[in-house]
């Protein structure tokens, strides 16, 4: 089991103070976004072991250390399923303002997407680039302070009435639209329409709706709040499809394949499968391929579907998904109590979010993760507030 030492991505959106209040340093001033654990290339997590060319501790990335040793560090059973690689990052996600409108593409749409790119020599860092590499990213988020988020479409007749009530007159056709369609194809045909109107006259039905969001308040305040951020951008009223979600703490979303979301503001836990490919339908500068969108959208109402964590006899409480890659847990420790025992065929890391838990020779802090290898015995005991990231395998 080995600490880690994990990099804080800058972005823009990040929160500048709820990761600092949550290590217990003092901010910085500038945005702190993510708190990255795991294996990416982009910026993997470090750990101290011995070289194998010197008997001295030397930091290494722990991409290195599972190149070394893979069926050591991961298991045989998880490397045969998902190669030799960590299949999952997880992150201390902080959001200050609303990340962009996004989508991920299926497992078979991010294969068949990669090699199309990759055979046209779409240079791998170009802007219009959409697959980054040939895997899928589901993600969960388990909100730690009160949480905002977006979250697949809703009923179309309810984002009419949203946008009625704003009395633009330019928003009628939508109206129209969504009424006068079966669910799926309104949906279709309005974000379609959204995503591909005249850049200068979506920026006036933005700047007009936006005030009157705010005139109304109430169930309109957050596009008021999301266009302070994004005038003019057309992901405020493609927004306006989608649910809008306030997680309690402890209380989480699972974002699948063709899901329509994003994050507004709070603080979380956030795991996803390791991969970047990431489709963009607005509140963003950056590229927006519409055909491809449209073609992995999935436009169909549904319920955000608020998860509840599964309490077990030992003391674990599951956040149930359907993928592999991951696996979240969490553990309350409380005093006095005989330690729990982590110990996993699986690869694991372990991120303290509250208390002082102990983790084997470990004393822990909030924002404190380590490594567990798989198949190491584990112990956790003390008090405090403990999340589990692994897989099935």
């Amino acid at each position: 089991m080995d600490r880690l030492s994990n990099t804080v991505r800058p972005y823009a959106w990040g929160s500048t103070t709820a990761i600092p209040e949550l290590l217990g340093v003092a901010p910085t001033g500038e945005p702190q976004a993510e708190m990255w654990m795991g294996a990416h290339p982009g910026a993997p997590s470090r750990l101290a072991r011995i070289s194998g060319t010197s008997d001295a501790l030397t930091e290494q990335p722990l991409t290195d250390i599972i190149a070394a040793d893979p069926e050591r560090e991961l298991g045989a059973a998880a490397v045969e399923k998902f190669g030799p690689r960590l299949p999952f990052l997880l992150k201390l996600l902080a959001a200050g303002a609303p990340l962009s409108l996004q989508v991920h593409p299926d497992l078979e749409q991010a294969r068949k997407g990669y090699e199309d790119e990759e055979r046209r020599s779409v240079p791998i860092d170009a802007p219009h680039r959409t697959y980054k590499d040939a895997n899928h990213k589901p993600e969960l988020i388990c909100a730690l302070t009160p949480f905002e988020g977006l979250c697949g479409f809703r009923r179309p007749t309810e984002a009419a009435q949203a946008m009625a009530a704003l009395g633009v007159d330019s928003l009628k056709p939508y109206v129209d639209l969504l009424g006068a369609r079966p669910e799926e194809a309104a949906l279709r045909e309005v974000l379609t329409a959204i995503l591909t109107a005249d850049p200068a006259e979506m920026a006036e039905t933005v700047t007009a709706a936006a005030a009157a969001a705010e005139r109304l308040g109430g169930a309109h305040a957050p596009y008021a709040r999301i266009a302070h951020h994004f005038p003019g951008d057309p992901g405020v009223i493609a927004a306006m499809l989608l649910n809008y979600v306030q997680l309690q703490p402890g209380e989480a979303l699972f974002l699948g394949a063709g899901v329509p979301h994003a994050y507004l503001g709070g603080l979380g836990v956030e795991i996803m499968a390791n991969s970047d490919n990431v489709l963009r339908c607005g509140l963003t500068p950056k590229h927006i391929d519409v055909p491809e969108l449209l073609r992995i959208v999935r436009f169909e109402a549904t319920d955000p579907g608020i998860l509840r964590p599964e309490a077990s006899p030992s003391g674990e409480e599951l956040y149930e998904t359907p993928v592999d890659e991951f696996r979240l847990s969490r553990f309350d420790l409380s005093p006095g109590a005989a330690p729990v025992d982590l110990t996993r065929h699986t690869p694991q890391i372990l991120l303290c979010t509250a208390g002082a838990p102990r983790v084997g020779t470990l004393d822990l802090t909030p924002g404190a993760s380590v490594f567990v290898p798989s198949g190491e015995t584990v112990e956790a005991s003390g008090t405090g507030t403990l999340f589990r990231a692994t897989v099935v395998a």
